[in-house]
């Protein structure tokens, strides 16, 4: 938000210089990002001085050019080579100096130096007014009063405004400060603590006076919900024209163009009280009648931009008899407003419901002044205040005359907020005793009126337009940011208290997680949780049924939230390899929404996504890609450190993965791994082979335990290793092999690894070869080989008997 320095000056007479007065407003809360400087005239004449036309000839080689001798009141006189016709020798003008910037139209800039124009020398330039930023006109050059004397500088005969704007970074809930009055009352209540008394100058309409009551015009509001206050007032005979150069240079300093001397005057307002106003040309209200409310949807209606709009039921529209002329609150229509031919309007001011603007500008995509303020909560006070000044505006810039009493709709006051503040809760949120005068003085200089005050605290009454201090905690902020946070003290003492629990926190198990996939080599990402509903077209396992909707979409793509991480991390590898970064490995923790039709449900994932090779080229190795048994490999590392053994494996038949297993325990899924179907893939424009992990985070943490581990002593006995190369029908999986295992030895067997598979010549129809290796050990004495030939005997009288295995 900008704020000019002059314009503020307005309210209260302040002398500080402007780094002074930006460091106090920013301490207020009122961030200031930065200092601007503003000039009316870009450049401020710097370089322009009076010049006297001593002679002026004929240009020898050019029909259209003069050859002028000109005084500038260096003592020496120069030579100007000039093509304007009313040159003429006698005359007082505008000379650029060499060395001068002016600047073109674009306000791009260009300097003048010395030169020949056909022959001829040429040491300056005689300007026309749109030339050095003074008007329009390009006719020919500016003549000046004759009075004034050769090398007089410009900026000293023309009235040269300059200033400085403020930027404040204004956070969301300082809708009182969206004005320079907003900001001249935060300043006033920093000065008072700065023991800088200054009086917050309040503009007067005492002028204001009804000078007829002849175009009257009649106001209905049907829901004063939406419209809690509604103003207006007409005026007739006016003559719209440019705005005064005063009322041009307040606008183009906080970055607003100038339109005409009716809407200038109601921006003015805007920026001035922090109120918003419309004008409507009067000629065009059918029925001469305002008419405040909601109309079915779907009702087209086309606004000053010259977009024609669908509307929504739920928009608040004011209409005459017949159509709809201005969306309340947010954009006028292409219809109503004040044109060149406008004579009388009628003036509103009004105080509509906050909540129903911020939805109906972001349903439409609209961010206008008005919409920024009215969303936030205005102040429903000054309502006929600001009318009444914006009128009496108007007047003094376009004529005219007041012809109508001011219609004031305020069926039900929006009172005032009450709230106790108690001094001991204020000493322990600020961590400082501040004394009970201070609080007072600070509140007071705030317009907070104290009503009642005890030892324990005061019983306060907070003005309608500080709608965001409505808790003792907000009144406490308000003290706090007035007195200073850097007047705070710090103890010297720090007093922390250590907690012994046996909770697990998630965002540790998380961290803990994270660190060892990025010892992997994996990169964390954070997707959006809004995504395209055209995602659930790609998998079986989604239903757009289950989609969570958002009632005002930015776009259409980021309409639901997502019922899988699964397209945010394709989105995310499609970006990466798009741009030659083949090898990615990412990891994500989210969460997936779903509205089942037993109630909405928000369930907690870790995702994993891996493309390319598994290590970046090196000359130490070959590239080689990720596969299915790498990730696997990823996967169990994950369970192991999380302490999760004995889960059961079982393969996944989805239209999601091409291959995939998943693993559970106790009923209960806790990872899905695998290949991603290569439709899914072609969709995101992806060619490689895509390795996906979906953790069920949820269930993962119920799994953990939060018992203390057992540390055991290194076995002092060797193990034995013994292989079997068993034949076997090609339907039997390494699972059903390790589980019969295990089963037939539970004591010995330490651990069964799977070290080749061959498929192919030699080997019976329908059959596979595999070759296993089983670790045996005993933790009490050394095996001896009659107790490892029972026991491998064992298990290959279960293979034969239960698979059908034979030893090859």
């Amino acid at each position: 938000m900008k704020i000019s320095y002059n314009w503020l000056k307005q309210f209260i007479n302040i002398d500080w210089k402007a780094e002074e007065t930006g460091e106090l407003l920013t301490d207020l809360g009122l961030e200031i990002e930065g200092i601007e400087p503003f000039e009316s005239v870009k450049g401020g004449l710097q370089g322009i001085v009076v010049g006297h036309v001593l002679s002026c000839e004929q240009h020898p080689n050019a029909d259209r050019l003069k050859v002028t001798k000109v005084d500038v009141g260096s003592g020496e006189n120069i030579q100007i080579v000039c093509g304007a016709s009313n040159v003429a020798e006698g005359q007082k003008v505008p000379v650029a100096t060499i060395g001068t910037t002016l600047y073109d139209p674009e306000g791009k800039p260009w300097k003048i130096k010395k030169g020949k124009i056909r022959g001829e020398v040429s040491e300056g330039m005689i300007c026309a007014e749109d030339e050095l930023g003074l008007g329009k006109g390009h006719d020919g050059i500016m003549v000046l009063d004759a009075e004034l004397s050769p090398g007089t500088k410009a900026s000293d005969v023309f009235d040269i405004e300059n200033d400085l704007i403020f930027e404040i970074g204004l956070t969301p809930n300082r809708a009182d400060a969206m004005s320079h009055w907003g900001v001249a009352r935060d300043l006033k209540a920093g000065l008072l603590r700065k023991e800088v008394s200054l009086e917050l100058i309040t503009p007067s309409n005492s002028q204001f006076r009804v000078n007829d009551r002849t175009n009257k015009i009649d106001v209905e509001v049907e829901d004063n919900k939406l419209a809690p206050r509604y103003c207006g007032v007409t005026i007739s005979g006016l003559k719209v024209k440019e705005s005064p150069q005063w009322l041009q240079n307040r606008l183009k300093a906080i970055g607003l163009s100038p339109i005409n001397n009716i809407v200038d005057a109601t921006n003015y307002v805007l920026h001035d009280l922090g109120q918003p106003l419309h004008a409507f040309d009067t000629a065009k209200i059918n029925g001469e009648k305002i008419i405040v409310k909601t109309l079915p949807k779907g009702t087209k209606f086309i606004t000053l931009d010259e977009v024609e709009r669908e509307l929504h039921e739920e928009d608040l529209m004011i209409c005459d008899n017949e159509k709809p002329m201005c969306i309340a609150g947010v954009f006028g229509g292409i219809n109503s407003g004040v044109t060149e031919s406008t004579t009388s309007i009628f003036l509103e001011s009004a105080f509509f419901n906050p909540i129903n603007v911020r939805k109906t500008a972001k349903r439409h995509g609209l961010n206008t002044d008005a919409s920024f303020r009215f969303e936030r909560g205005i102040d429903p006070n000054i309502t006929e205040y600001a009318l009444m000044r914006a009128a009496l505006l108007i007047i003094e810039l376009a004529g005219g005359e007041i012809t109508s009493d001011v219609v004031d709709i305020y069926p039900k006051k929006i009172e005032d907020h009450q709230v106790f503040l108690n001094f001991e809760n204020a000493t322990k949120l600020i961590g400082e005793e501040i004394p009970k005068e201070i609080i007072k003085e600070i509140l007071t200089s705030l317009e907070i009126k104290i009503n009642n005050i005890t030892e324990a605290g005061l019983g306060m009454t907070i003005p309608a337009y500080r709608n965001d201090v409505t808790r003792e905690a907000d009144v406490i902020e308000e003290i706090l940011r007035v007195y200073g946070y850097n007047n705070i003290k710090f103890t010297e003492k720090l007093n922390a208290s250590i907690s012994s629990t046996q909770v697990i926190e998630d965002y540790q198990i998380q961290n803990k997680i994270g660190s060892l996939l990025t010892s992997l080599g994996f990169h964390e990402m954070l997707g959006n949780s809004l995504t395209s509903p055209k995602y659930t077209e790609l998998s079986e396992m989604l239903n757009a049924d289950y989609n969570v909707e958002m009632l005002n979409p930015l776009s259409n793509d980021l309409s639901v939230l997502r019922q899988s991480m699964l397209f945010n991390a394709l989105e995310a590898l499609a970006y990466n390899i798009n741009r030659k970064a083949a090898n990615v490995k990412l990891f994500e923790f989210g969460k997936t929404y779903h509205n089942y039709t037993n109630g909405r449900a928000e369930n907690k994932h870790l995702t994993l996504v891996v493309s390319g090779s598994k290590y970046d080229d090196n000359w130490t190795h070959i590239p080689q890609n990720s596969d299915f048994f790498y990730f696997k490999g990823i996967v169990s590392s994950i369970l192991e450190r999380l302490g999760i053994s004995d889960y059961s494996e079982k393969g996944v038949s989805n239209d999601i993965f091409t291959e995939g297993i998943s693993f559970s325990k106790n009923n209960k899924v806790l990872v899905e791994f695998g290949i991603i179907n290569k439709k899914i893939t072609n969709h995101f424009s992806i060619g490689s082979e895509i390795l996906y992990t979906d953790f069920h985070w949820d269930a993962v943490l119920e799994e953990l335990s939060t018992e203390n581990f057992k540390l055991k002593p290194i076995p002092k006995f060797p193990q034995v290793k013994r292989d079997f190369a068993l034949l076997l029908d090609e339907s039997v999986s390494f699972d059903e092999l390790r589980e019969i295992a295990q089963k037939t030895e539970r004591n010995l067997l330490k651990n069964v690894r799977l070290f080749d598979v061959y498929t192919g010549k030699n080997l019976p129809k329908g059959k596979k070869s595999y070759a296993l290796s089983f670790t045996l050990q005993d933790d009490r004495k050394t095996l001896t080989d009659k107790q490892i030939d029972k026991i491998m005997k064992k298990l290959q009288e279960r293979f034969e008997k239960e698979l059908g295995a034979s030893l090859r």
